[in-house]
């Protein structure tokens, strides 16, 4: 008897507590997941600068102030270099498509473009339709071999030719010091004379000439240019 009662007011007592009681949740609640931004890649950039293996010159092309720039004789650009075009160089390939010449390489992230010399804005001309390169005086500009100023040795130099002169055709020559030298020719073509002066030593200086093919050797002392045709009497 008395262990009956024992045992069912303990069952009783179990009854009562037991629901009163629930499992503790212990888990802790997941994070939401953070996305984490991957930064997008960038398309291979335009070179900021000129590289060393190319022979910048002036500050714009075809006027001052363009983004392109004209390129002399160099390891990169001997293949490329004509005497009837110029060669320029332009950091994007936009700016080089605005040229409208032709796309011969890219060095380096530079585009390379032959442009034909003569191309540019209608001009007076010499009356007979020849135009003028934009923003200059002349009617074509061109690379030509030259030599010998202050010693230089066998390159190339900036030059702009100006048909329609009194006297005949005449080319400016641009120096490796960024001085003038000026080639007087003939209105047949023929070579005449060179500029000088007695204040820098040329008017001592002989002065000569010779045919090689379509091509006329101008030489003044040790100094030599040569000249095709095509660029005094165009095309």
């Amino acid at each position: 008897m008395h262990t009956t009662l024992k045992i069912s007011l303990t069952t009783l007592a179990l009854a009562l507590v037991l629901p009163g009681c629930k499992p503790t949740d212990t888990a802790t609640p997941a994070e939401p997941a953070v996305e984490t931004a991957t930064p997008a890649t960038t398309a291979a950039a335009t070179p900021a600068t000129w590289p060393a293996s190319l022979n910048v010159m002036g500050d714009g092309f075809p006027n001052a102030g363009d983004p392109c720039r004209k390129l002399g004789e160099s390891e990169a650009t001997v293949n490329y270099l004509d005497d009837t075009a110029t060669l320029a160089g332009c950091l994007s390939a936009d700016d080089a498509a605005k040229l409208g010449g032709i796309v011969v390489a890219t060095v380096e992230g530079v585009t390379l473009v032959s442009v034909p010399s003569g191309g540019g804005t209608p001009g007076d001309g010499d009356g007979q339709g020849d135009s003028k390169v934009a923003g200059t005086k002349y009617h074509a500009t061109a690379m030509l071999k030259c030599a010998g100023y202050k010693g230089a040795a066998a390159g190339s130099c900036e030059a702009g030719v100006v048909r329609d002169g009194e006297g005949g055709p005449y080319v400016e020559v641009t120096l490796p010091d960024g001085r003038m030298r000026t080639i007087f020719f003939n209105k047949d073509g023929s070579f005449l004379s060179f500029s000088t002066a007695q204040a820098d030593g040329t008017a001592a200086m002989k002065v000569g000439s010779s045919r090689e093919g379509d091509t006329t050797i101008a030489t003044l002392g040790t100094e030599r240019y040569e000249i095709p045709d095509a660029l005094i009497q165009g095309g």
